[in-house]
């Protein structure tokens, strides 16, 4: 079972990107999703979460309003498009899927996540 995050890279402040996240081995469409980020120093961070349906969708203080989480479960793949970067914005992103199936949550805590990507780095220059 992999998580593969994809997308980042170098872009100016006020840029966009959009990050996917690619699951192999088993399928996540039935699976809570979301997005974490770290930057240099600092503590792993919620940034955005999926229900299994696409329903419901969460984000963290910081990002509310700039970016969006989105899923193709056809295509087991989640998204991230980041909207007005700024310079904080710059971290290692990390997808993670929850294992309980068809769950009505959507969670912002590390450790509601059993399966986690190798994150993928954003870096936002001023």
């Amino acid at each position: 079972v992999q998580l593969q995050a994809s997308g980042g890279g170098l872009v100016q402040a006020g840029g966009s990107l959009r990050l996917s996240c690619v699951a192999s081995g088993r399928t996540f469409s039935t699976n809570t999703m979301g997005w974490f980020r770290q930057a240099p120093g600092k503590e792993r961070e919620f940034v955005a979460a999926i229900k299994w349906s696409g329903g419901i969708t969460y984000y963290g203080d910081s990002v509310k309003g700039r970016f969006t989480i989105s899923r193709d479960n056809a295509k087991n793949t989640m998204y991230l498009q980041m909207n007005s970067l700024k310079p904080e914005d710059t971290a290692v992103y990390y997808c993670a899927a929850d294992r309980r199936p068809y769950s009505d949550s959507v969670y912002y805590r590390e450790n509601e996540y059993n399966y986690w990507g190798q994150g993928t780095k954003v870096t936002v220059s001023s």
